[in-house]
């Protein structure tokens, strides 16, 4: 089983993920700011394209806790992750600034959106007998 960590910064906003294989899954925790918690969950499972049997897609749940709102990251991480990994994927997410502004809020979003390729770089450096094709 392998585990690692991943980080993407940005002036004061840093994100990390840890990411866990179990077995032919993936579970990644992501995390940041001044308060990390759980605010949500997002769930997917690989599979060919509706529009075109020849590609592949990803069908997904969420859970998002009260008063949350990484519950549309989680779930689009956790799509790109089962689609181009062809694994199931679990996001947990939660990440907290205090008082952040509109354009900040952007930023950590935008931040968000290149753990999938860390991800992806980490584990494409692994040996390719231990990847799915």
């Amino acid at each position: 089983m392998k585990r690692f960590q991943v980080e993407v910064s940005r002036g004061r906003f840093r994100i990390y993920a840890y990411i866990q294989e179990l077995g032919d899954d993936l579970l990644v925790s992501i995390w940041g700011g001044t308060r990390p918690h759980i605010g949500a969950i997002g769930a997917a499972t690989p599979r060919p394209s509706l529009k075109d049997p020849r590609k592949w897609s990803a069908t997904s749940s969420n859970l998002t806790f009260l008063g949350h709102k990484e519950d549309l990251l989680a779930k689009k991480i956790s799509e790109q992750l089962a689609t181009l990994l062809r694994k199931n994927v679990v996001v947990v997410m939660g990440i907290h600034w205090d008082h952040m502004t509109s354009n900040e809020i952007k930023r950590v979003e935008s931040l968000s959106k290149k753990i999938p390729k860390e991800i992806l770089k980490k584990i494409h450096s692994y040996p390719s007998s231990r990847r799915k094709k």
